[in-house]
């Protein structure tokens, strides 16, 4: 199993979370005689994560550290660590110490013992979060499953695992404007959810703000769903009506009333709702026209800076015959 690890400034719980990780994966060998590799992703930290990265032994586990060219996002990120696993089935957590890596052998429980695909994890609560950011949650999940044939669970995590096969078919989507979160779901096979309280960050402080946090949900209901297409389209028609009966209505009030209809108040009203709501639906089709040209450009995800691998020492290596009978 590969456990791939994006960091983005994370050097000072690095060695703290490797160890920890290592732990995991003498407990994974000796039960299930599962070879384990982590793969670090780094992306363009500043902080020397990379050369953190770089330290760290490779006891009980292969380590891999790709250094991305620059900062890139977390779902190239994602991609990078994905291209790059040498073993069967992939795993993903933050660097960031709140995916316990305690949790890892649940994880692989489910898929070795129970035969599920993709095991992810979700929050069991959002109690300590703000009633705006639950709300928030709340919304764009339900606008992202609005009507859609696929419904992407909610509080869903990016800490999961996927099966050989699964990873495999996840390899196969070509799209570049991708939510990792959607993509994963969309491939199917068996998939199950196991609820966990997230830890408290180790070491720094998020590089998450509300306005990240706007920008990759506005990413994620483009990159996945045209809910915002059919949101628009149900607008312009509420407008429509509403209009036409109020258009009825000055009709009834001059006719049958002879009461004068306010001219200017109305129309400037009139003017700015719809040259408000037509500007809103321009910049949707923005959304969806720019991810359509980033397709078309064919430019790579992301470019690799280093490359490093350092393999666990012979007497540390499973047996061949062990290896095979955990990958399948």
């Amino acid at each position: 199993m590969s456990i791939v690890v994006p960091v983005y400034n994370e050097a000072k719980g690095l060695p703290g979370l490797h160890e920890r990780v290592a732990e995991v994966a003498r407990f994974l060998k000796s039960k299930y005689g599962l070879p384990v590799e982590v793969v670090y992703v780094d992306d363009g930290s500043r902080d020397g994560s990379s050369e953190v990265a770089l330290s760290l032994p490779a006891i009980a586990l292969d380590v891999q550290v790709v250094t991305l060219s620059r900062n890139f996002g977390k779902e190239a990120a994602l991609l990078a660590g994905l291209d790059h696993c040498r073993l069967g089935a992939v795993m993903f957590m933050d660097a960031d110490g709140q995916h316990p890596p305690s949790l890892i052998e649940t994880l692989v429980a489910r898929w070795l013992d129970d035969g599920y695909d993709v095991v992810y994890t979700a929050k069991a609560h959002r109690e300590n979060e703000s009633l705006l950011r639950r709300t928030g949650v709340h919304w764009f999940y339900w606008l992202l499953n609005w009507r859609a044939r696929l419904k992407i669970p909610e509080d869903a995590g990016d800490f999961r695992l996927l099966s050989p096969r699964a990873a495999e078919a996840l390899r196969q989507m070509p799209e570049r404007n991708r939510f990792f979160k959607g993509l994963s779901t969309w491939i199917g096979f068996r998939q199950v959810r196991v609820d966990y309280e997230p830890a408290d960050r180790e070491h720094g402080v998020t590089s998450w703000n509300i306005w990240s946090l706007v920008g990759l949900s506005i990413e994620g209901l483009t990159s996945f769903s045209v809910a915002p297409l059919r949101v628009a389209s149900l607008l312009g028609a509420i407008i429509a009506a509403s209009a036409l009966l109020f258009g009825f209505w000055i009709f009834l009030e001059t006719v049958l009333f002879g009461e004068d209809v306010p001219g200017y108040p109305s129309l400037v009203i009139g003017m700015m709702v719809l040259g408000g709501v037509q500007l809103m639906m321009i910049g949707i089709l923005g959304e969806y026209i720019g991810k359509l040209l980033s397709e078309i450009k064919g430019r790579p995800v992301y470019f690799v800076a280093e490359h490093t691998i350092k393999e666990t020492k012979e007497e540390d290596v499973v047996p061949r015959n062990a290896t095979s009978r955990a990958a399948e």
